[in-house]
């Protein structure tokens, strides 16, 4: 796809532009005309080389995620580590929603994945069929994800809520529960931010 980055003759805005969008010739902000600073197919950029095999197999579970751009993300990570399947649970949005395909930019077609209306039911199953549960979530007793337990050899990862986080009755049925430690005013990260941290530790470590 041919890219573009430009410059406004007048406002000095420096934008991309690629194939399919406006504002080629004209300036978004100011309307007025811009020039190119450079030209590239993004088809040529040479990739990252390939990462190795997940060390591990790990599910993710998000409960009553509502932002389908922070679903769409979460998508975008997933296939970047290689994640094994996606339960989107209660109100989260599935991938038919436009929000969601417009952030995984493609990602949701190539992840597994699979809805439900109750998180407890998906996690009861995840553990009738042995797989070891954690949540990431800021509550007392939870574990710094520089000091958590091994890591096991499969793992399902519970997300929540961007003003809620993880339902509390979930928490009996954890393993463990692992928190990423804030020095700022906000107590969490953004829950596409801290699910793609956690993530890619319990995939490449």
């Amino acid at each position: 796809m041919r890219a573009e980055i430009r410059l406004c003759q007048e406002c000095g805005l420096r934008y991309p532009w690629y194939a399919s969008q406006p504002h080629r010739e004209t300036c978004p902000a100011c309307r007025a005309p811009t020039r190119p600073l450079a030209t590239w197919d993004t088809q040529d950029v040479a990739p990252c080389p390939p990462a190795s095999p997940p060390v591990r197999q790990v599910a993710v579970v998000l409960d009553n995620v509502r932002s389908a751009w922070n679903v769409g993300a979460i998508f975008r990570t997933a296939d970047g580590l290689g994640v094994a399947h996606v339960y989107l649970c209660g109100i989260t949005p599935t991938p038919e929603h436009p929000g969601v395909h417009k952030t995984a930019l493609g990602a949701e077609a190539a992840v597994p994945w699979s809805s439900a209306p109750n998180t407890a039911d998906v996690v009861r199953r995840l553990r009738a069929e042995g797989w070891p549960i954690w949540a990431l979530e800021q509550v007392p007793g939870a574990r710094p994800l520089g000091d958590v337990p091994p890591v096991p050899e499969k793992l399902a990862l519970i997300v929540g809520n961007e003003v809620c986080g993880v339902g509390p009755d979930l928490f009996p049925l954890c393993d463990a529960i692992v928190c990423l430690p804030m020095r700022g005013v906000k107590r969490s990260l953004n829950v596409e931010v801290a699910a793609a941290i956690a993530l890619w530790m319990f995939m490449t470590s």
